[in-house]
């Protein structure tokens, strides 16, 4: 008598087993996804952000593919097969002495700053990358495969942009054609997506009640936070994220506030020379008995011939100064420091081109590295803040800034303000 309870549970138990619907053990099932988060609206609110916000970073990057003026000279070109795809490239202008500064802290700060937002939309969509069958029509096999190039192009994109900014060069190649060729890949994916896709989201967000797709759960688990709140996470890790980046950007206190990037924090030294540094002289194999007073000389070549100077007989001509940023393109970047050296305009009438300065080659004691030679172009020449500079902010240039002289150049990127200068060769490139 005293089994018959426990025999009731036990089948009641079993009926209870046989009726419950077991959760499907493969992502490609509809009911494999119980997250109640997902939805269309969800997901229209991310994609709009991000249709923005990489719009902007393609546009900034183009800008700083452009400033490097690789269609002046190979040493600036890293991607010498680049076709019609440089058909959009200009001269670099000069004015305002920031541009570069303020378009890469804006790539670089935004392009981390999208991070959560992005990993968010990807999360909202994976039901539909596990979706089967692959392909229902022809229409429907395209855009699952203009899907996967966005979703692979996205992450090369943002993961290569954050190992660069790192300083974390693991890439199977140089960095300069991995995320150019990589970002016209993603951007043609994306453009194709927003077309199909945009009209969707404006639609989902003007309905009032939400309508179910294959986003949403056909058997959602219990929520612990709602759509709105998600919305809201997402965003503080973003807001976060910029916090920890923009300092980067600018000098003073907010640079300490920079904790995720390597140029964050306080500045390297103190004093005139005490500003943030990319190579060092060690790292770039520079002599020290080759930089000497006695041993150094500038070679200065164009239709008057060459021309040997040394750092004193530098310091004996006409010198000027001019406050102008370092700028990179890992998106750090020092305030206007105080330069004075010799005007390259003046080094050009020096070299024969008296009145309308040409292109300059510039070479660089520096003995490994990309940009141990670089081109400027005769706007940049002919700009009077545009000089060989051998003191920064009142004191000689430390070997690290380049000692005993370096090139510097409104608004261009830091690569092309060539430090150890050797020989600067004047004539059309």
């Amino acid at each position: 008598m005293g089994r018959a309870p426990s025999r009731g549970l036990l089948a009641a138990y079993r009926r209870l087993m046989r009726d419950e619907p077991r959760a499907p053990r493969l992502p490609t099932s509809p009911g494999f996804w119980r997250s109640p988060l997902r939805g269309p609206r969800f997901t229209s609110v991310l994609g709009l952000v991000l249709l923005a916000g990489i719009t902007v970073l393609f546009v900034t990057g183009l800008l700083s593919y452009a400033a490097y003026n690789p269609d002046l000279s190979p040493v600036n070109d890293k991607t010498p097969d680049k076709g019609i795809l440089g058909l959009y490239l200009f001269a670099w202008p000069t004015n305002p002495h920031w541009l570069y500064r303020l378009n890469q802290g804006v790539h670089v700060t935004l392009g981390i700053t999208l991070i959560p937002v992005l990993l968010a939309k990807l999360w909202s969509v994976v039901p539909r990358l596990f979706a089967l069958p692959p392909a229902r029509s022809l229409a429907h096999a395209l855009e699952r495969i203009s899907l996967l190039l966005l979703v692979g192009g996205g992450l090369f994109e943002f993961v290569t942009g954050v190992l660069n900014v790192q300083l974390d060069y693991v890439f199977p190649g140089s960095f300069y054609p991995l995320h150019f060729y990589g970002a016209w890949v993603f951007f043609a994916a994306f453009v194709a997506h927003a077309l199909l896709k945009t009209p969707t989201a404006l639609r989902n967000l003007r309905r009032l009640r939400e309508e179910r797709d294959d986003l949403v759960s056909p058997r959602p688990a219990e929520p612990t936070v709602s759509r709105r709140g998600a919305l809201w996470f997402v965003g503080g890790g973003s807001l976060l994220l910029f916090a920890t980046t923009v300092g980067q950007n600018f000098g003073g206190p907010l640079r300490r506030t920079a904790l995720l990037a390597p140029h964050g924090g306080a500045e390297p030294g103190s004093g005139p020379n005490g500003f943030q540094i990319n190579k060092t002289a060690a790292y770039a194999g520079i002599d020290t008995a080759e930089t000497a007073g006695d041993a150094w000389r500038l070679v200065v070549t164009g239709p008057a011939g060459t021309v040997r100077l040394s750092r004193a007989e530098l310091a004996g001509l006409p010198l000027h100064s001019a406050a102008l940023p370092i700028a990179c393109v890992e998106g750090w970047s020092t305030p206007d420091q105080w330069w004075r050296g010799v005007r390259l305009r003046d080094l050009a009438a020096l070299a024969g081109y008296e009145d309308d300065p040409p292109d300059v080659f510039v070479e660089s004691l520096q003995r490994r590295g990309a940009f141990r030679k670089a081109a400027l172009r005769a706007n940049q020449v002919a700009d009077p803040r545009s000089l060989l500079a051998l003191y920064v902010n009142g004191e000689e240039l430390s070997p690290d800034h380049g000692y005993p002289a370096r090139i510097i150049v409104p608004a261009a990127p830091g690569v092309l303000n060539t430090k150890w200068v050797a020989r600067m060769t004047f004539g059309d490139l």
